[in-house]
């Protein structure tokens, strides 16, 4: 089990004289920001004057600077932007500025597992990393709850690099819902997992075959969608607040034996297997060799999956059908 962390734990104390860079002023990093300046730490923002994130930032009030300055002047500085950003910014903007003394952040492990950034000796490199998205961190933290996190520790050059992140951790309101002790390696490899396997990849193939399903089958096509995507919510939301086994007593007893009697038939033997060989590719560094190749490449594959998957009838049918319940919008 994973050491859990929360607020008796951390002291906001540790961080009170250090400037906290954050780099990027996305929703990750705009929750973070917000929380931590809340929080009485002091924060200084990097973001491209030429962003929308740029206005945003002005707006909630800080004064972002160009992201070797925030490096410059942070003692903490936090990359948040997109992780194929993250090895380029560092190499031009951040790497000069850092020195014994200094914290390199994450919220995500890919550069620094994958080696793509690699941090001089003598500064502490640690991660924070809530489990949801910025807006969620933002929005707990504003009712006094806050988003479980992760705190994984790569360098420890001052001694007490878990003090600093505990207290950072407790700025954004991540130890008010507990803070867990992983790894870089760990968090990377499984996150990227999570996503592929099952909460993006997975899931998205499902929803189109089994809408294809149906609709090759002669079903309308606005059934298809309900039936596989639209009420996957329903099931989802009580998923996450009472667990699998909690969701099947909600549901009625054919949906119930429905999923014993013919789940496995669809995640059977043969997509176990797929799954453990995705597994091995995250794991032997293949994903993100093809991934970092991609990007270097100009984004190709990337963009032609990105506008074929957006041309496929259920995105049709989805908007359609949106547009007519306009509550969803909230």
């Amino acid at each position: 089990m994973a050491k859990i962390y929360y607020d008796k734990d951390a002291d906001l104390n540790v961080l009170k004289n250090k400037t906290i860079a954050i780099i990027g002023y996305g929703i990750q990093g705009r929750g973070q920001a917000l929380n931590l300046r809340d929080s009485g730490l002091n924060v200084i923002i990097s973001e491209i004057e030429t962003s929308p994130n740029y206005k945003i930032a002005l707006e909630d009030g800080f004064k972002p600077m160009d992201a070797g300055k925030a490096a410059q002047k942070g003692d903490i500085i936090q990359i948040l932007t997109q992780d194929h950003l993250q090895a380029e910014i560092y190499k031009k903007a951040i790497r000069r500025h850092l020195k014994k003394g200094k914290a390199l952040v994450f919220s995500h492990g890919f550069n620094i597992h994958f080696g793509q950034i690699k941090p001089p000796a003598d500064v502490d490199v640690w991660m924070i990393a809530p489990k949801g998205p910025g807006a969620l961190v933002r929005r707990q933290y504003e009712e006094g709850k806050g988003v479980p996190s992760l705190v994984a520790i790569h360098q420890d050059a001052s001694g007490h690099a878990l003090k600093e992140a505990l207290a950072y951790a407790k700025g954004i309101g991540g130890t008010r819902a507990g803070t867990f002790q992983t790894t870089f390696k760990e968090e990377t490899e499984t996150d990227l997992f999570g996503e592929q396997v099952v909460l993006c990849g997975g899931t998205s193939e499902l929803l189109k075959a089994g809408y294809e399903t149906l609709v090759d089958a002669g079903y309308a096509p606005e059934m298809a969608y309900f039936e596989c995507l639209h009420e996957l919510k329903l099931i989802v939301d009580i998923i996450y607040e009472e667990g699998v086994a909690g969701m099947r007593k909600r549901v009625s007893d054919t949906a119930e034996y429905g999923d014993y009697s013919r789940g496995k038939r669809i995640i059977n033997d043969r997509t176990r297997k797929e799954m453990k060989k995705i597994l091995k590719e995250i794991q032997t560094g293949r994903f993100a060799r093809e991934w970092i190749r991609e990007n270097k490449n100009g984004r190709p594959n990337f963009s032609k999956m990105r506008q074929d998957s957006e041309k496929h009838p259920i995105e049709k049918v989805g908007k359609e059908l949106r547009a007519m319940m306009p509550w969803m919008k909230k």
